[in-house]
């Protein structure tokens, strides 16, 4: 049915996944980070984790993919050109990739979790001091979980949001899902075929990412009254 190109495509399939839990990894961190810049009592922190999402958010992806891939490159030879052992530096497109879309993403995460921090009441992190606990037990055991329950939902929209981004990839050479529907649709030309095989493949990731957050929603919300209007 897809003229020998099925294994093609899941390959492909296992690159873009890969590309994306990676991408969700430094966004989480990078998001983490931030939130907790934008709460600090530190003005610089503040100002440094403000014009990171007011500039990440403003900049299409895009623009920053390749920014990252050819700009990116050209400065770091051109930096070892000057200063360095000299040589040429070639920046792998599966790294490029999950750095950009990890840096694009941390931003709208640091936002996420600064809601989901001021979410949850402020007694709650002073009653754990009182209790003896540090400040790391206070976050894992008491803070961590109530934030993440009310991260949970935007955390997941996003992360529907940066699988669909992970297609900007094929545009700097990376045989992800979409770079080879397109070397198959030009191939057979049959395009409408391999690319909404394509759209099918996203439309499972999707559908199986859902499944999996609603039934973490379930049990991080176990003991949880809901309070009726």
């Amino acid at each position: 049915m897809l003229h020998g190109y099925a294994g093609s495509l899941l390959q492909g399939a296992g690159i873009t996944l890969a590309v994306a839990l990676g991408s969700l990894a430094i966004a989480m961190a990078l998001g983490l980070a931030g939130a907790l810049a934008k709460l600090s009592r530190s003005p610089l922190l503040r100002a440094l984790a403000t014009a990171y999402t007011t500039v990440v958010r403003a900049v299409p992806d895009l623009v920053l993919m390749l920014l990252v891939f050819y700009g990116g490159q050209m400065l770091v030879n051109e930096v070892l050109g000057r200063w360095g052992p000299g040589g040429y530096v070639d920046i792998d497109p599966f790294v490029a990739g999950v750095s950009t879309i990890g840096f694009i993403f941390g931003a709208y995460l640091t936002e996420t979790f600064r809601g989901a921090f001021l979410a949850v009441p402020p007694g709650q992190h002073e009653a754990a001091l009182a209790c003896g606990m540090s400040g790391w037990q206070a976050f894992r055991r008491i803070i961590g979980p109530q934030m993440l329950r009310h991260a949970l939902a935007p955390l997941a929209n996003n992360w529907l949001v940066l699988i669909k981004s992970t297609a900007i990839v094929s545009v700097i050479g990376l045989t992800d899902l979409m770079h080879r529907a397109g070397l198959a649709a030009g191939a057979t030309r049959q395009p409408f075929l391999f690319y909404a095989s394509v759209a099918g493949i996203y439309l499972l990731f999707t559908s199986l990412s859902e499944l999996a957050f609603a039934r973490l929603q379930r049990h991080l919300a176990t003991g949880v009254r809901k309070v009726g209007l």
